[in-house]
């Protein structure tokens, strides 16, 4: 990919989604329900508390949100509250880490129990090891120069046992390392550059089963951002589908409007209903904020009809 390609695709970005804003400002889009069912919080890798989170969704005309965070639930309760006094609805979710091809891709659980042993024990299996692989990540950027990382990610991260390279990330960006955040993952923290380091991830079937089993559903989040030909990419729908994956992420902050075809004709194939979330992190990191995105194609099934 050259360098001009994420520019590009920011632009494609942004001209997509650009027109669901405006008819919300204008107040003409009243008819399209707002869902954003993938967010983050400081109980994983975001900025703002998970009430917090609830709360600017709520002031931005979200009418159904889920709080997504990676691999745990801890921020449910806070935010479910908020959302409740904010008088917006509100569904359990999560972003499940997996590994599939020695590829990371991550799943989106919605509206399960959140006390479910089963879903409870899984998360934890993936929480465990992430401190040792950040020291492993520090160890790495040290090879390169750069001093004090681990302690450095560590003051971003409010919840250390879920430390992850978006907080390292954050540090690089602190000391100027880089410029941003992007900048950051393109130069450092992705495979084949200095402070990547692997982990042991869940599999797909257990992260299918344990939502299952607390009885939610399932979404893929942003397949768009995985470097999948489209052979692996019908390999791995397939195999999903038929460990009774219900749904793809077909609108979503990472996504232009070539994915959003490309997804929303992959929606119709395989039957899956359609989700739609902003991948919130925080003010300033993010593409989109929260319920800023287009509404999902016609035609499509939305998940949130399932809930």
């Amino acid at each position: 990919m050259d360098k001009a390609s994420p520019a590009r695709g920011a632009i494609r970005r942004l001209c997509y989604h650009a027109w669901f804003t405006i008819l919300r400002c204008l107040g003409l889009s009243s008819a399209v329900f707002n869902c954003d069912l993938h967010c983050h919080s400081t109980c994983s890798d975001g900025l703002l508390a998970p009430a917090d989170v609830a709360a600017r969704a709520a002031a931005n005309g979200v009418d159904l949100l889920a709080l997504s965070d990676h691999d745990s639930l801890d921020g449910l309760l806070a935010a479910r509250s908020a959302a409740a006094a904010a008088g917006m609805g509100f569904v359990n979710g999560v972003e499940i880490s997996i590994e599939w091809q020695a590829l990371q891709i991550h799943i989106l659980g919605y509206a399960f129990d959140s006390s479910h042993q089963a879903l409870n024990a899984g998360l934890e299996s993936i929480r465990a090891g992430r401190v040792d692989r950040a020291q492993q990540m520090s160890s790495e950027l040290e090879k390169v120069g750069i001093a004090g990382a681990f302690d450095g990610a560590m003051r971003y991260a409010a919840n250390p046992s879920l430390i992850s390279r978006a907080h390292f990330g954050r540090f690089l960006v602190e000391t100027g390392v880089a410029k941003d955040l992007r900048s950051v993952f393109e130069s450092y923290l992705v495979p084949g550059r200095p402070g990547y380091v692997d982990h042991r991830w869940a599999t797909l079937a257990d992260s299918l089963a344990w939502v299952h089993a607390a009885g939610g559903l399932v979404a893929v989040a942003h397949p768009g951002r995985y470097k999948l030909t489209r052979a692996e990419m019908r390999r791995f729908l397939a195999e999903y589908k038929d460990l009774g994956g219900e749904a793809i992420e077909v609108v979503s902050g990472s996504h232009t409007q070539e994915h959003v075809d490309t997804f929303g004709r992959y929606a119709r194939e395989y039957g899956f209903l359609a989700s739609r979330g902003s991948d919130f992190h925080g003010p300033g990191e993010s593409y989109f904020d929260l319920g800023q995105l287009a509404a999902l194609p016609d035609g499509l099934k939305p998940i949130w009809k399932a809930f």
